[in-house]
C-alpha cells in the first residue's frame, strides 16, 4: 500500500498524509450517522464537557464508562452562565466517543477493510488493535482548542506502538482549527513521553513524566492542512495540537487509536476492554 518513500517519510517526520483515502459517499454516510446519533442524544441533566484543559477536573463517570459505549460530549463554550445551550444541540457537541467502531455498523464499515490493514502493516503494526474511536466536530465559533499532547499519554504500551488514524471529513485549514505537528518530534532527544494519563478505579489524572517543553507553533510546528477524504497517520509520540475554531465553518474529523498486540498494553491506561467487548483489529 505505502511506497518506500512514504514509509521513510513516516519514520522521519512521524506523520504521513494520504489524500483521497475515503471517497465522498463514505464520508457522507459517516456524517449522516453521526448527525443521527446527536439528534437521538437526550442530555437531560447530563452536561459532560470535553476539554484537554484541566484534564483531571473534567473526568467523571460518564467519561470513564464510555470505553465500550457511544456517548456525546459538549464543547466547553456550549453553555451560557445559566447553564443553557448557546445554540442548537447539533452545533454544541464536541465529539462522540469511544466505541462506535465496534458498536455501530456504519462506523464499523468505515473503520475496517483491507486498505487500513495494509497501511497499518506498512507503518509497523503487525497485529493492530483498535482501542478507541472519536467523531470530532470542531464546531464553528466554539470549537475547542486541543492543547499540545502525545497520544501515547493515553494509550501507553511497552514498547510504545500507538498510532493514530485521523480522517478528514471536511477540509481542515488554519482558519477552522487544523492539526499542527512537530515534524520529527517523535524521535531523538525530544521524542520522549512527557505525560501519562493514568487511572485507578474511578479516578484518573495526568501524570508528568518529563519536563521537555512543548514545541512553539511559530518555530517548530507545521500545519497539516488537508482536504476532506485525506487520512493523516501519526506516531504516538508525535507532539500535535489544534487551535480553537473561531471561523464560521466546522472541521469534522474521525479518529482511531491503534496499538500492536505484540506490545504490552498498560493496565493503568484509562481505557480498558473486558470480555463483553474485546479489542479487535481492522
Amino acid at each position: 500500500m505505502l511506497s518506500q518513500e512514504q514509509k521513510s517519510s513516516f519514520d522521519e517526520q512521524g506523520f504521513l498524509i494520504l489524500p483521497h483515502f475515503k471517497n465522498a459517499a463514505q464520508i457522507a454516510a459517516l456524517r449522516a450517522r453521526a448527525e443521527a446519533l446527536v439528534e437521538a442524544f437526550d442530555p437531560g441533566e447530563q452536561r459532560a464537557i470535553f476539554t484537554t484543559q484541566e484534564q483531571e477536573r473534567n473526568v467523571d463517570d460518564y467519561f470513564l464508562d464510555s470505553d465500550d459505549k457511544m456517548r456525546c460530549f459538549f464543547e466547553e463554550e456550549a453553555f451560557d452562565a445559566q447553564g443553557r445551550l448557546r445554540q442548537a444541540k447539533a452545533l454544541s457537541i464536541n465529539k462522540i466517543g469511544h466505541a462506535m467502531h465496534d458498536l455501530d455498523p456504519v462506523f464499523r464499515e468505515f473503520s475496517s477493510g483491507p486498505e487500513l490493514v495494509a497501511v497499518a502493516r506498512d507503518v509497523g503494526l503487525s497485529r493492530p488493535q483498535v482501542w478507541q474511536s472519536m467523531y470530532i466536530f470542531k464546531q464553528p465559533g466554539i470549537g475547542g482548542e486541543v492543547r499540545w499532547h502525545q497520544d501515547a499519554s493515553f494509550f501507553d504500551s511497552d514498547p510504545i506502538t500507538v498510532t493514530t488514524f485521523w480522517f478528514a471529513l471536511e477540509d481542515a485549514t488554519r482558519d477552522n482549527g487544523c492539526l499542527w505537528a512537530e515534524p520529527g518530534g517523535h524521535r531523538g532527544p525530544r521524542g520522549v513521553l512527557r505525560e501519562r494519563f493514568v487511572r485507578e478505579g474511578r479516578r484518573a489524572w495526568m501524570e508528568t513524566l518529563d519536563e521537555t517543553p512543548w514545541p512553539s507553533v511559530d518555530a517548530l510546528a507545521e500545519p497539516l492542512e488537508v482536504e476532506a477524504g485525506a487520512l493523516v497517520i501519526f506516531h504516538g509520540l508525535l507532539p500535535h495540537y489544534s487551535a480553537p475554531n473561531r471561523s464560521a465553518h466546522s472541521r469534522h474529523a474521525y479518529t482511531l487509536h491503534v496499538t500492536d498486540a505484540a506490545s504490552a498494553y498498560s493496565p493503568r491506561n484509562w481505557l480498558q476492554r473486558g470480555p463483553q467487548l474485546p479489542v479487535r483489529g481492522f
